[in-house]
């Protein structure tokens, strides 16, 4: 199926929130994401259903492990056959797996194994759709509209999660997990004639040529040897993973374990993720206003070290308020970095590569980050809370460091 392609010439002067082109990948995009959060909800229902405690863990973890060992040759795929063309096959296949998997369970007791294959199928199929949807943004719209469309993509990551999760307990609570995985499931249909309808900007000649010259093998290579050699991409990696590390193990498992110390139960920890949610959100929302931050290089490095130093500070909040407010200032420097983070890699990055780079960028975010959580985890319970988020503020606040040490990082601006 061939791209619908938007010449060069057209593709200028329309701010992203007034764009139909932008506003139906939106539309897409937060479909799928709503759908992703119901489907894991239905997945935990019934591997719990289905099986113990731990082989419910391993179901849930299955999908991790292509996601990690696939997401570079997702990235030379989303590269050689265009971003959309692979967004729109991968969520084909999540929404046929899901049904399938929904009337399976409705017809018949299988026990795990299909819920352990469609986990596999998901994290396979998210190797190759987490980089074609990082590099989508930036056929979808102008240079000069990359910020305001990561604020506009983190308000529908927002949405999703805040609208998703209920929606899949509903899901449960009337139907079971069939009803759950066949609500996924359509929710990811309903993106697909919306992806079809999107048209994408026209690829200069040269990065044509680029995203095809070669054998995948080499195509993966000179990507990496490209990163690299990159005088903002290869520092803004860097500061991406360190970010991530940093915070990753804190805002997931540490938070858990620092409610629990404190005795502020599950109402006390729904507080504190509202506050980090409203923070996240209200930097969404200021991106998607304001549509571009100038000395973006410089605000996305003192925005990495605030935030280390509001995640020091987490562990040591008086109360459950003082908790909840410090989170909301951890989810607004946190979005507002990640987001121009996101704008820079975009727009330094030439288009012919954006996939690969996403790919790199995801990896670390998505297979690396994560395994700081069993470490915070078994480091909290010889040393406490305290000392680990301290800890891990410091490996959060080196990102900032890099982003401001580092003169092409540090002077890196957004389009205008």
């Amino acid at each position: 199926m061939p791209d619908t392609l938007i010449p060069p010439a057209v593709a200028v002067g329309r701010p992203a929130h007034r764009d139909g082109n932008v506003l139906r990948w939106l539309a897409a995009y937060t479909f799928s994401m709503v759908g992703d959060s119901v489907y894991y909800i239905a997945l935990s229902w019934a591997a719990v259903q289905a099986g113990t405690a731990t082989q419910a863990g391993v179901v849930m973890a299955v999908s991790a492990l292509p996601r990690a060992l696939l997401m570079l040759g997702g990235g030379v795929v989303a590269d050689r056959f265009g971003p959309r063309r692979v967004v729109i096959g991968s969520d084909a296949v999540r929404c046929a797996a899901g049904l399938a998997v929904a009337a399976l369970l409705f017809l018949t007791d299988p026990g795990l194994w299909p819920l352990a294959l469609l986990a596999l199928v998901f994290g396979t199929v998210d190797a190759v759709f987490m980089p074609a949807v990082g590099a989508l943004p930036a056929r979808v719209t102008t240079r000069d509209q990359l910020a305001r469309v990561q604020g506009m993509r983190g308000l529908g990551i927002r949405f999703a999660s805040v609208v998703g999760a209920p929606l899949g307990g509903l899901a449960v609570a009337v139907g079971g997990a069939p009803a759950a995985f066949a609500v996924a499931g359509l929710l990811i249909a309903v993106s697909l004639p919306l992806l079809v309808s999107v048209r994408l900007r026209e690829l200069p000649p040269d990065d044509r040529a680029a995203a095809r010259a070669d054998t995948a093998w080499r195509d993966l290579v000179g990507g990496l040897r490209y990163i690299r050699r990159h005088r903002v991409l290869a520092p803004l990696m860097v500061a991406i993973a360190l970010g991530d590390l940093g915070f990753v193990g804190p805002l997931n498992v540490g938070l858990t374990l620092l409610a629990d110390e404190r005795g502020w139960g599950a109402a006390g920890m729904g507080w504190v993720l509202a506050g980090f949610g409203a923070g996240a959100g209200a930097a969404s929302l200021l991106l998607t206003v304001r549509g571009r931050l100038p000395h973006a290089g410089r605000i996305a490095g003192y925005a990495i070290l605030a935030g280390s130093v509001a995640i020091g500070a987490l562990a040591h909040a008086p109360g459950v308020l003082a908790a909840a407010g410090v989170a909301l200032l951890v989810g607004l420097l946190a979005g507002l970095s990640g987001a121009l983070c996101a704008a820079l890699l975009q727009t330094q990055a030439e288009p012919a590569y954006l996939g690969r780079v996403t790919a790199v960028s995801g990896l670390v975010s998505l297979g690396f980050a994560p395994l700081s959580m069993p470490l915070s985890a078994a480091a909290i319970g010889v040393w406490g809370t305290g000392p680990v988020f301290v800890v891990s503020a410091v490996v959060c606040g080196l990102g900032g460091v890099v982003a401001l040490c580092v003169r092409g990082l540090r002077r890196a601006e957004l389009p205008r």
